[in-house]
């Protein structure tokens, strides 16, 4: 059966969160609070980029300023010193260069020549419009959103712009609260490819029992489920 196949990008095609979490580790380091812990900071932080993300969107300049402000909010106003640690930190990120997941390549190169694939990712369209062009992965592709937010509405919307019957249409990644859950929601089937290094704030209970939900590990023993 020929499927319409939706992919994540960000820690689904290629590595991402891995260098926000090197960030955050240097971020610490560098604040070396005399009295919280690491996971108390990082719990600290975890609450600002909620607020930050709500308010903002996605990004390393929104990721940068929550740094900044759990900086503010545990020891005083930054210092020159400590906004130039920060800018370091997240330079990495900036400089977007795209390490692809472990078989991303030859696996939707195969997929592509007995199914539709499509690309939804979320975040600021410059930086994941960059991140695209870098992978090299367009070519693989019916169609490419970038989006605010990867919600149940947006995906009704996606499909039905594209005219992709539902019970036809899988979609994949790895987190739980963006690209699965929802997905499911919009009468679509979810599959989850687990990242050991999936952003906290994209956990969530998975939907295991549901009919329509698989775990596919990894990347490439998705040739084999479609």
């Amino acid at each position: 059966m020929r499927h319409n196949l939706i992919f994540d990008g960000d820690d689904t095609l290629w590595e991402n969160n891995a260098l926000f979490e090197r960030a955050v580790e240097m971020f610490i380091d560098h604040l070396a609070h005399p009295t919280l812990t690491r996971e108390q900071v990082r719990a600290r932080l975890d609450e600002i980029e909620t607020v930050n993300v709500r308010e903002h969107g996605y990004g390393v300049d929104v990721f940068e300023r929550s740094l900044g402000e759990c900086l503010t909010s545990l020891r005083g106003e930054p210092t020159e010193h400590d906004r130039q640690v920060l800018r370091v930190a997240c330079a990495p990120i900036r400089a977007q260069q795209i390490e692809l997941i472990d078989g991303v390549v030859e696996t939707l190169r195969e997929l592509s020549r007995r199914h539709r694939l499509f690309l939804l990712t979320k975040g600021d369209v410059a930086e994941q419009t960059g991140k695209i062009e870098a992978s090299g992965l367009a070519e693989f592709f019916a169609d490419i959103a970038i989006v605010r937010e990867k919600e149940t509405p947006v995906y009704r919307e996606f499909v039905s712009e594209r005219e992709l019957a539902p019970a036809d249409t899988w979609m994949i990644g790895n987190s739980p609260k963006s690209d699965i859950w929802p997905a499911l929601e919009a009468g679509l089937g979810a599959v989850l490819v687990p990242h050991p290094m999936t952003w906290s704030l994209e956990t969530r209970e998975l939907p295991n029992g549901h009919a329509g939900f698989r775990t596919v590990s990894p990347f490439a023993g998705l040739s084999e489920h479609f």
